[in-house]
């Protein structure tokens, strides 16, 4: 996925204030009963409790104690790119006040009566969420008004060549989260269409199957990672206690919790990478909504979520963040001040079960190989996870009878060995562990049918009444019970050819006589073979006998 890079214009953000309305204030901070009943809401109030998500949830991680990766020197020297690179809040109010265009993520509050539409997917269906049918509660006002799609123009223009575009929307009465990305409301068709859309229980851990998107390009959930002004600045909010949403120039591949890589550049940080402000880390001179927001990086750290620009820190579109503020706070720490946590750390006792079980190829012709690969739910404890396997049909398709995920980590290929078949077989593979059991489908073919290569004749010059050799190639071994390529000559009555020469099964090759008879003047016969769809031709010269 994209990302749209504000840093060339991030110095010109200008402290965009709102007064302190109070109803604003009271949708932000109240709890969800108070907001109950009322339309959608740009911004508004989020159900509690607070943090989004369970506790145990990735995004609310205390990973203070968390081991360091090994790497994690060579990673930030990545970022740095041989400078220094310093955080950017990647948030904040109006480009100028009153301009539609906006700095930061903004989202919607709507309450369960909020009518569901039918979102068009044209990037990443076979990854979305309610594909097909009225899923996703949009606000009408999205389609018109400014700043409820990120970059705050109207859902009505189509920008989503030049940006991300992402709408978020929060049911506060169900505690669901919809997302989406790449959002455009097409007026022709009078319906929305998005690159791809994601739903979220927030009662619930429930991550994405692997392999698949979001509207984020790991694969997470973008809400909960969001630097957000109501956390930052409410007295009675203490602590922040969840990570935040990171983007880097290139990542390579992904780890848990990211479900989905977006990259593949060498030493490159994956998608699902932790980052954790260093605990001896001097923020005691910020101010204290900065240092709140600076300790939570220590606390709960930052989440490699997309690529884009490095180190910057995404929040919340709200129009009383000071960015006069911000900006310099920000600059202060650099990529140097972080250090990387264990790729795919997950705490010790977290659940971790048999996430899923895929072949590569799905189809194989037999006697060549497939691969399968089991994925778990998250890294593997210490000791690893021991995952059985088995096949319908091993005589056709066998597995080692199983395999063990490494301890930290979340994957582990085998090699499934195929033998030859005369038809066409599907074979269920299965692997399972603590309970969980997926199965995936291989299909065994036999070898397809070879075709003929060539016809060659030896002699290809006779005397009338002599014979000649004639030899048909196929470009393969001739399947069981052979091959029959069909002869014929054009002129029986002068070289004649057998109706047909079978080559025997696991041959390449047969020979036939051309037999001729004497001529009074030389002529040519032009002799052909067919199989499977295709033909050879070779001529014969046939001379006159000298007396």
């Amino acid at each position: 996925m994209r990302r749209r890079h504000h840093e060339a214009r991030a110095a010109g953000r200008g402290l965009v204030l709102l007064g302190a309305a109070l109803l604003a204030a009271l949708f932000l901070l109240a709890e969800p009963a108070a907001a109950a009943g009322l339309g959608p809401i740009e911004g508004g109030a989020l159900p509690a409790p607070l943090p989004l998500f369970p506790a145990d949830n990735w995004w609310n991680l205390d990973i203070s104690a968390a081991p360091l990766d090994p790497n994690s020197a060579s990673f930030i020297g990545f970022i740095n790119n041989g400078g220094t690179r310093h955080l950017h809040p990647d948030f904040g109010g109006e480009v100028f006040p009153g301009s539609s265009q906006i700095y930061g993520m903004p989202y919607a509050v709507v309450d369960g009566t909020q009518p569901r539409l039918t979102v068009d997917f044209v990037l990443y269906g076979d990854e979305s969420d309610g594909v097909g049918v009225p899923f996703y509660p949009i606000p009408a006002e999205a389609i018109t008004q400014p700043h409820w799609v990120e970059g705050g123009d109207p859902g009505n223009l189509d920008l989503r060549d030049s940006e991300d575009r992402h709408l978020l929307i929060v049911d506060r009465d169900a505690k669901y989260l919809y997302e989406l990305y790449n959002v455009f409301y097409n007026t022709a068709t009078g319906r929305w269409e998005a690159g791809s859309g994601a739903f979220w229980d927030m009662k619930t851990n429930a991550r994405r199957p692997e392999g698949w998107t979001s509207a984020d390009a790991a694969g997470l959930a973008i809400l909960p990672g969001l630097v957000r002004y109501d956390e930052a600045y409410d007295p009675s909010v203490t602590q922040i206690q969840h990570a935040f949403r990171l983007t880097v120039r290139a990542t390579n591949g992904h780890v848990y919790p990211a479900s989905h890589s977006a990259g593949s550049t060498s030493g490159a940080l994956p998608m699902g990478t932790r980052l954790r402000l260093k605990a001896g880390k001097d923020i005691s001179g910020f101010t204290p909504e900065v240092r709140k927001i600076f300790q939570a990086m220590k606390t709960y750290g930052l989440i490699v979520a997309d690529n884009g620009s490095d180190m910057y820190i995404t929040g919340t579109f709200d129009t009383r963040w000071n960015n006069d503020i911000l900006n310099p706070s920000f600059s202060a720490l650099t990529a140097s001040d972080f250090e990387v946590v264990q790729l795919g750390w997950n705490p010790a006792g977290g659940a971790v079960s048999l996430g899923s079980l895929a072949v590569n190829p799905t189809s194989v012709v037999g006697g060549q190989s497939s691969t399968g690969t089991v994925t778990l739910s998250g890294p593997a404890p210490s000791g690893g996870v021991a995952v059985t396997l088995s096949s319908t049909q091993p005589a056709v398709a066998s597995v080692p009878p199983s395999v063990t995920v490494g301890a930290g980590t979340t994957s582990l290929s085998f090699l499934i060995s195929t033998t030859a078949v005369a038809a066409s077989t599907p074979v269920g593979i299965t692997a399972s562990s603590n309970g969980t059991s997926k199965t995936a489908t291989l299909t065994v073919t036999p070898p397809p049918l070879p075709t003929l290569s060539s016809l060659t004749l030896n002699p290809s010059k006779v005397t009338g009444g002599s014979s000649a050799t004639g030899t048909v190639t196929l470009s393969g071994p001739a399947p069981s019970g052979g091959a029959v390529v069909l002869l014929a000559s054009s002129k029986p009555s002068v070289a004649a050819v057998p109706s047909s020469i079978t080559v025997a099964a696991g041959q390449r090759s047969a020979s036939f006589t051309v037999s001729t008879v004497a001529v009074s003047s030389q002529t040519s016969a032009a002799i052909s073979a067919s199989y499977n769809g295709a033909s050879k031709t070779a001529t014969l010269s046939i001379t006159k006998r000298r007396r």
